[in-house]
C-alpha cells in the first residue's frame, strides 16, 4: 500500500487545546502539531477561531456534513399522499407516485420510496411479515 502522507482523524477539543498551548509556549507549529498528534492543516484551520475566541472557541466543533432536512418534503405533499392512500387502499407506492405527478402537470413531485416513507410514518404502510425461511435444496 502506497502512503502519500499521514492520516489524521478528526481532532478532539483536548487535542486542539494542547496544540495551541504548546504553540504558545514553544512558538513552533511543528512541535505543537507533533505533540498534539494533529496536522499543520488542522492548526491553520483552527488558528483564526483561536485568535478570535481563545480557548473557548476550540471547544465548539463545526461540521461540513450536509443537513438531512433538505430531503424532507412539505407537509402538503405528505397530506396529499396520505389522502390518496386512504381513498385507494389498493394502490402501491409506484401508483401513488404516478398519480401525484399526473395531478401536478406530470412533474415528478415525490419518489416512490418517499411515498413509502410517508405512509410508513403515518402507519399506513404494512410492516413486513417475518415468515419461515425456505429450506436449502438437498445436495446429491
Amino acid at each position: 500500500m502506497r502512503k502519500n502522507g499521514t492520516y489524521f482523524p478528526r481532532s478532539t477539543a483536548q487535542q486542539r487545546k494542547l496544540l495551541f498551548e504548546t504553540w504558545e509556549t514553544t512558538g513552533s507549529i511543528a512541535q505543537a502539531c507533533e505533540r498534539a498528534h494533529l496536522s499543520r492543516v488542522t492548526f491553520h484551520l483552527w488558528k483564526p477561531r483561536f485568535e478570535e475566541q481563545g480557548y473557548a472557541g476550540l471547544e465548539q466543533t463545526h461540521s461540513h456534513r450536509p443537513k438531512l432536512l433538505a430531503r424532507k418534503k412539505p407537509q402538503s405533499i405528505g397530506d396529499e399522499v396520505i389522502a390518496m392512500r386512504r381513498a385507494h387502499a389498493d394502490w402501491g407506492k409506484k401508483r401513488i407516485e404516478q398519480e401525484m405527478a399526473k395531478g401536478h402537470n406530470w412533474v415528478k413531485v415525490v419518489s416512490s420510496n418517499t411515498v413509502r416513507r410517508i405512509l410508513r410514518d403515518a402507519g399506513l404502510w404494512p410492516e413486513p411479515v417475518a415468515g419461515k425461511k425456505k429450506p436449502l435444496p438437498k445436495q446429491l
